[in-house]
C-alpha cells in the first residue's frame, strides 16, 4: 500500500476533488468538535497533510503521521515552505508499532482506517495517544459492496457503523456520534463518507 501512495504523492494535491474533500471534512470536524488553538493534534494517515492544512488555524501544534515515505516527503516540504506551521512528521505504523510516549488532545484520521486489516491495535494505540477526554475524529467510507477499490483489495469495504462503534468501545472510547459528511464519486457511483467522533474514556490507572 505504501508503495502505491509513494508513487502518487507528488501529484496528490493536483486533484481538485482531493483538495475539496479535505476542505469539506475539515469543516465537518470544526462543526462537530470544539477545537481550540491550545489543542495538540495528530493526524494519522495524513497523506500530504491537506486536512491538517485546512484545520491548521483551529488547533495548536500539529503532528502528521503516515506510513508512506512519499507522502511524508511532501509534508516535510510543506513545513519547510511554511505552508504548514508549528508541525512535525512522524513515521509510525500504529498497526504494528507501539506509539511514541506522547499525548494529544485530538486525533484525526481521514480515509485511512479502511486500508488497515486489523483495526483493534490501531484504535487501542490511538487511545493511548489521547489524553483522558481527548477526541478521535474518523472520516471514512460507509459500508459498500467492494466496488470502491475493486478486486484484490484486502482492507475494509467501508464500515458498518455498529461494528465500528463496538470496536471503538472495546478500545476505550465513548460518546460516539456519526454523521454523513461528504461523498466520493467514482466511475459514476457515489460513495458516502461519515464523520465519527468519540471521546477517550478517563482511566484511573493512567499516569
Amino acid at each position: 500500500m505504501s508503495t502505491n501512495f509513494d508513487e502518487r504523492a507528488a501529484t496528490w494535491d493536483d486533484d481538485p476533488a482531493k483538495v475539496e474533500r479535505a476542505r469539506v471534512v475539515a469543516k465537518a470536524i470544526q462543526d462537530a468538535v470544539q477545537l481550540q488553538t491550545s489543542m495538540r493534534m495528530l493526524e494519522y494517515g495524513a497523506g500530504t497533510g491537506l486536512v491538517t492544512q485546512a484545520l491548521r488555524s483551529s488547533v495548536g501544534p500539529v503532528t502528521m503521521a503516515d506510513t508512506s515515505a512519499g507522502m511524508r516527503e511532501v509534508m516535510t516540504q510543506k513545513i519547510a515552505a511554511g505552508t504548514i506551521t508549528d508541525a512535525r512528521v512522524w513515521d509510525v505504523d500504529l498497526a504494528t508499532e507501539a506509539p511514541p510516549d506522547e499525548h494529544f488532545d485530538v486525533v484525526v484520521t481521514v480515509m485511512t482506517l479502511h486500508h488497515i486489516t486489523d483495526l483493534q491495535p490501531v484504535l487501542s494505540n490511538v487511545a493511548g495517544l489521547l489524553v483522558d477526554g481527548g477526541t478521535l475524529c474518523i472520516v471514512d467510507l460507509e459500508e459498500e459492496d467492494g466496488s470502491f477499490h475493486g478486486d484484490g483489495f484486502d482492507g475494509h469495504h467501508g464500515f458498518n457503523r455498529a461494528a465500528l462503534a463496538s470496536a471503538l468501545s472495546h478500545a476505550g472510547f465513548t460518546d460516539l456520534s456519526f454523521e454523513r459528511c461528504h461523498e466520493i464519486v467514482r466511475d459514476g457511483r457515489s460513495y458516502p463518507l461519515f464523520l465519527a467522533t468519540s471521546v477517550r474514556k478517563a482511566d484511573d490507572h493512567r499516569s
